[in-house]
């Protein structure tokens, strides 16, 4: 069924596995070097530093709330953990870059990665220059979507409408508070169509089809 987006001026994306695709393999090596640090961090064996990892991931919305909260880590410092990982896997879309320009009104980034990372890969996918700013994490505090105090911070440094919002996501779970607060969700990636999440307004697989299709206040 086409997304009818007419009501929607503020376009709000997530950018790691959401401005790409998941087959690129780049999340892949930020999590393979993550699991590296956890080792080194908690001297754990791979396999069960990388479950910490992941329960860490669970519990706090990303593996550094759990080392900053029992490993005292500092958030600067394991950011800058991957500001040198290769983007050899990320390639410019001309066809997404068609489907963002269509749409009305201002673009948004809002990430958990912090502000490095998020340029290096944004101008590396030639997309930059689409994007009105960018709410990284160092900006809500190192606090990471879901939490409601992300989007508090998020909604009020951009003035969000949440009734003309529309928040694109690889990860169902950051929706649920998008929901909430009003916005219309949207959720991309793979297995995304499988989803059947009350909060989850339109999911697909494939974010550039979904933006050509989509009705949009210029479109109509």
């Amino acid at each position: 069924m086409r997304a009818d987006l007419r009501h929607v001026d503020t376009w709000l994306f997530d950018l790691d596995n959401t401005l790409y695709p998941v087959e690129s393999g780049f999340m892949g090596q930020v999590e393979r070097r993550m699991t590296d640090y956890v080792q080194e961090v908690t001297g754990l064996s791979r396999d069960e530093a990388y479950r910490l990892q992941k329960t860490y991931l669970a519990e706090y919305g990303l593996t550094l709330g759990g080392l900053v909260a029992h490993h005292g880590v500092d958030p600067k410092a394991y950011h800058a953990l991957f500001h040198d990982i290769s983007l050899e896997g990320l390639a410019h879309d001309p066809a997404l870059l068609a489907a963002l320009e269509r749409l009305p009104g201002r673009r948004l980034i809002f990430t958990n990665a912090d502000d490095v990372h998020a340029e290096r890969v944004l101008d590396r996918l030639g997309l930059a220059h689409l994007f009105d700013d960018v709410f990284h994490i160092g900006l809500a505090d190192y606090v990471p979507k879901p939490d409601r105090a992300a989007f508090d911070k998020m909604s009020a440094a951009h003035a969000i409408q949440p009734a003309a919002t529309a928040f694109f996501e690889d990860s169902q779970r950051n929706l649920e508070p998008a929901h909430e607060l009003g916005m219309t969700t949207v959720l991309v990636g793979p297995n995304a169509t499988a989803s059947t999440a009350p909060f989850v307004d339109y999911k697909t697989s494939n974010l550039t089809a979904f933006l050509m299709d989509a009705e949009t206040r210029d479109a109509a």
